[in-house]
């Protein structure tokens, strides 16, 4: 099969990471700058994408299209490719719960071929192998597989049922990221009664547990912005499972304090006090 031109929507830190890998086996990686920030046109520079100037040029062009951007847009951003009557395959790689996926797919088919796509770890960059989750027909998992082969995302298909992999990434996103909320909040208590050196000294006793690693709610802030959207989706997948969703949307509503902090370079310290504001 020839090499496929792969559009990216939109190349955030993620995103564009991911897309990047795509060039080893694909004729052309692009993305969509208008209306884009600086960041993101730098961005998108750095990992060598290719610009073009409309949606519409993206899709003409694009055999594979792949998603990846805040789970609010996703949607509105199906619906906006749908209208274009894309007739590629569409992977719909963000952080939503499985009745979002089935309404997209939905929208797009039948001139789409929609693949469920849910990337867990860190993006690809800096010896970073994140592993996309993939469900849905298995000639289009196919294609995507083929896609990263070789490269530093994994693979791997759990079925042909879309909504499958966006249960995974959100059932895992669940877990490590309300965690990563109770640490900060821990600290906060022990904080305020001058006890969270004492804290942290007890959880390092114990090297399987967050609580050991208190750094990391400085990267908790910089990225609450994206964390606290995911938990949200996540707990809408509880609440239609019939399970309990108010843990997470608690740990969402946490994260919110953190929102100005985008993608910032933050201390513990100016995390922990910016936890303190309501």
């Amino acid at each position: 099969m020839d090499q496929p031109t792969v559009g990216i929507l939109h190349p955030g830190s993620m995103g564009a990471a991911v897309a990047a890998c795509t060039a080893a086996n694909a004729a052309a990686v692009l993305w969509c700058e208008t209306g884009r920030s600086t960041a993101s046109v730098e961005r998108a520079a750095r990992f060598g994408l290719v610009p073009v100037v409309t949606l519409a040029e993206l899709l003409d062009r694009s055999d594979i299209v792949i998603s990846l951007c805040p789970p609010a847009v996703a949607e509105a951003l199906a619906r906006d490719v749908a209208g274009h009557r894309f007739a590629g395959v569409y992977v719909e790689a963000n952080a939503i719960n499985p009745e979002r996926v089935q309404r997209i797919a939905g929208l797009l088919e039948p001139d789409a071929t929609v693949v469920d796509g849910g990337v867990v770890g860190s993006p690809p960059v800096r010896g970073k192998t994140p592993t996309l989750y993939l469900s849905g027909p298995t000639a289009a998992t196919e294609r995507i597989e083929a896609l990263f082969a070789g490269t530093a995302v994994q693979t791997a298909v759990l079925g042909t049922e879309v909504g499958k992999a966006s249960a995974l990434k959100l059932a895992y996103a669940s877990f490590q990221k309300t965690s990563r909320v109770l640490v900060a909040l821990a600290i906060g208590m022990a904080r305020e009664h001058g006890v969270d050196q004492e804290l942290i000294e007890v959880a390092s006793r114990r090297t399987d547990s967050y609580l050991a690693e208190p750094e990391y709610v400085a990267k908790t802030a910089a990225r609450a912005w994206r964390w606290g959207p995911e938990l949200e989706e996540a707990a809408e997948a509880l609440a239609a499972a019939g399970l309990p969703p108010e843990m997470l949307r608690a740990a969402a509503s946490t994260l919110a304090r953190w929102d100005d902090a985008k993608d910032g370079e933050l201390t513990l310290t100016e995390a922990m006090d910016r936890l303190a504001q309501p």
